[in-house]
């Protein structure tokens, strides 16, 4: 083809990628909830700041899209906010709308934001909230990573992706997701009852001990992953707190604590601007101080700290392999969520991981 036919052939090539931006987008969220947009957002609120990063699986700038967002990303998770903030300096310009729980919801700057629509985690669609605002003329849809992220992933970013007009992306991200989760599932076919007792030591060392998920949170990657949560047997919500005495009775085959920043409360360094000697310095030092050094798991090394947040993110992937290597060695010792991570970030992340996001216990430190 020479240059003046394949100049005249550009309009033609990108007339469906046009045509679909323009198009109607038809989403149903993890709720069951249709909305029609006449158009993908070009503006979006976010009630969870920390889907940005879920958007950036899946658009190489999902910042330019964002009017209006919680603040929970940069109050909780400083070292990822810098992250973003250092990619896209407009971070900092982005109206919060949303301080804290529901609550604490400004309706005012969310309208001055004129979004073309709200992504909301489930936690906030309270008080009639999505019906409220689309009375207004602002169409809601709901995601979640959190409460029940093995049901509600997939879904999720399909909608993120309709909500951007990235579905191709989305159907590539899916394709991974699903790759490796099936992966995992195929090992662990027929394992019955053989579900080794976990504790789950949420926040280790950034609260008073002892901090677990429930019936919520991770409890549904613990048992995807081949374990059986002790935090389920011992607290009815999603999440609360278990004593010592508690932890000590129950005796966990394996321990898994999650790190991470908590807003500056302290606990087990993982992700961004960490090293691994440092996690593992501070896993010691927490199961010191909570005095769960005693657990037979932990003399006999097995112990473990990841990033506590995937429990909010599709890039969940990582830490369910990491899990399932723990939990059952003989059939998962081989999978390899480093080289995940690597994918992520090569394939799809806009905002990348970096730093560790999970460290064992180290050799002979009990």
């Amino acid at each position: 083809m020479n240059r003046r036919s394949l100049l005249s052939a550009l309009p033609l090539l990108a007339a469906p990628r046009l045509a679909a931006a323009q198009a109607p987008v038809r989403i149903v969220d993890v709720l069951g909830r249709e909305v029609t947009l006449p158009r993908p957002a070009r503006r979006i609120v976010l009630t969870q700041a920390r889907h940005v990063l879920a958007m950036g699986l899946l658009h190489p700038d999902p910042v330019s899209l964002v009017t209006g967002w919680g603040d929970d990303l940069r109050r909780m998770n400083p070292p990822d906010y810098a992250t973003v903030r250092a990619r896209f300096p407009r971070a900092d310009a982005i109206p919060i709308v949303l301080r804290g729980q529901a609550d604490g919801l400004s309706l005012e700057k969310l309208l001055d934001s004129q979004p073309d629509i709200v992504v909301a985690g489930l936690g906030v669609l309270r008080d009639g909230l999505a019906e409220r605002l689309a009375d207004m003329g602002i169409p809601v849809v709901a995601i979640d990573f959190f409460y029940d992220p093995m049901k509600h992933t997939r879904r999720s970013m399909d909608v993120l992706g309709k909500v951007m007009g990235r579905e191709d992306r989305a159907a590539a991200f899916d394709a991974f997701y699903v790759a490796h989760r099936d992966t995992i599932a195929d090992r662990l076919k027929g394992i019955g009852a053989a579900r080794p007792k976990v504790f789950i030591h949420a926040h280790a060392g950034g609260t008073a001990c002892c901090a677990s998920p429930g019936q919520g949170a991770f409890d549904s990657m613990i048992r995807f992953a081949g374990g059986h949560n002790i935090g389920a047997d011992l607290i009815l919500g999603a999440i609360g707190d278990v004593s010592l005495e508690s932890v000590i009775t129950q005796d966990p085959a394996i321990y898994v604590a999650t790190g991470g920043p908590y807003a500056g409360r302290g606990g087990i360094p993982l992700g961004n601007g960490v090293t691994l000697e440092a996690a593992q310095r501070e896993l010691v030092a927490v199961l010191r101080r909570s005095q769960l050094d005693v657990l037979p798991a932990v003399k006999a090394g097995r112990a473990h700290t990841i990033w506590h947040g995937f429990n909010d993110t599709p890039a969940h992937i990582v830490m369910l392999q990491a899990l399932a290597r723990w939990f059952h060695p003989e059939r998962c010792g081989d999978l390899d969520p480093g080289t995940t991570l690597a994918g992520l970030n090569d394939r799809f992340l806009a905002i990348p991981m970096a730093g560790p996001h999970w460290a064992d216990l180290p050799a002979g430190a009990f």
